[in-house]
């Protein structure tokens, strides 16, 4: 006999979990994008020093690209570990019929499938 699911509580980790993939997802995107536009505006900077003054601006756009890198694997790691979360949450509720076509469930999908793109 198989033990009986509290099904919303399952819906509402469902949710929970769905939620910081989506996040964590966006989070990522700007990280990356933060990056990219500090990279572009250190090389842009480092093309212009001509001056004492500037070496140091320039090591400072310096410092501040190397802390937006920093950010992305960091990033990274933590959306890894909440899509594995996740995906193996899905797989242990797929044998819940109530949940076989469940809105939370589908979205939990998408997300996943969002998140590995």
């Amino acid at each position: 006999m198989s033990k009986p699911v509290d099904i919303p509580a399952v819906k509402r980790q469902l949710k929970i979990k769905t939620g910081v993939v989506k996040r964590l997802s966006k989070e990522l995107t700007l990280y990356n994008k933060e990056a990219e536009a500090q990279q572009r505006k250190y090389d842009e900077f480092k093309a212009k020093v001509s001056n004492e003054e500037d070496e140091a601006k320039l090591r400072s756009e310096e410092t501040m690209l190397k802390e937006a890198k920093k950010m992305v694997p960091d990033a990274e790691s933590r959306l890894s570990k909440a899509v594995l979360d996740l995906r193996e949450f899905t797989v242990a509720t797929k044998d819940i019929p109530e949940l076989k076509d469940d809105q939370d469930l589908i979205a939990a999908k998408e997300a996943l499938e969002e998140a590995e793109m």
